[in-house]
């Protein structure tokens, strides 16, 4: 038996590098295999999984808003009355009104807030909608607000105000329009006192003119 020449050694080691690189080959093959029939599967149960949970929340969120609308409280045409600290009476209705169980408030819809007057006269607030807080006596009127009083005779459009029913007082801050006895009032801001017997505009600005009117329509 001869000696193997270096050729010999040479040809075994390209076959040993054969053989090698065929099994690395089959092994990426087999992986490439295996990535090829789970991904989808994987990609299937993510996606189900995703949908399952948006529609778990989505179940959750029902779940919870109809917890929420069952303790809320619903009145048709609701009336609230009242008196402020001079005895001077008040009656707030609405279309509906719902109260939230959280916060006790009552949501409203289509408020009209009407105080009496002397001589049997009344001033009128009215809203698209509004907020009526009975703990601390406070009505807020948002959307369209119509300010009528008859004693007064004056008219003012304003997109808020806020009613202390304690005192009386109406307040906003949001801009007022409107006419009366004494001309036309455009300004940034108004308090209404002594139930429309005293009003206050203000200005901002460059017109932070402040103007009062006593218009005599209430005592």
């Amino acid at each position: 038996m001869s000696d193997p020449t270096p050729g010999d050694d040479l040809k075994a080691a390209d076959e040993r590098r054969v053989v090698l690189a065929g099994r690395q080959w089959r092994a990426r093959s087999r992986r490439v295999m295996l990535l090829r029939r789970v991904l989808p599967i994987a990609i299937a149960v993510l996606a189900g999984g995703t949908v399952l949970w948006v529609g778990t929340r989505s179940i959750i969120a029902g779940v919870e808003r109809s917890r929420v609308e069952s303790r809320e409280v619903r009145l048709s045409n609701p009336m609230f009355h009242g008196q402020d600290e001079q005895g001077r009476s008040f009656v707030i209705g609405a279309a509906q009104a719902v109260r939230d169980p959280d916060t006790g408030m009552f949501r409203l819809d289509a408020p009209v807030m009407r105080l009496t007057l002397e001589a049997g006269k009344t001033s009128e607030l009215s809203a698209g909608h509004g907020l009526y807080d009975e703990s601390s006596r406070t009505l807020i009127l948002r959307g369209q607000v119509i300010i009528e009083d008859a004693g007064a005779g004056f008219r003012f459009v304003t997109p808020e105000a806020v009613v202390d029913t304690r005192t009386g007082v109406v307040t906003g801050d949001k801009g007022i329009q409107g006419a009366g006895a004494l001309g036309t009032i455009d300004a940034s801001s108004y308090a209404i006192y002594e139930q429309g017997g005293r009003v206050v505009f203000s200005g901002s600005g460059d017109d932070k003119v402040r103007t009062t009117i006593n218009t005599g329509g209430a005592g």
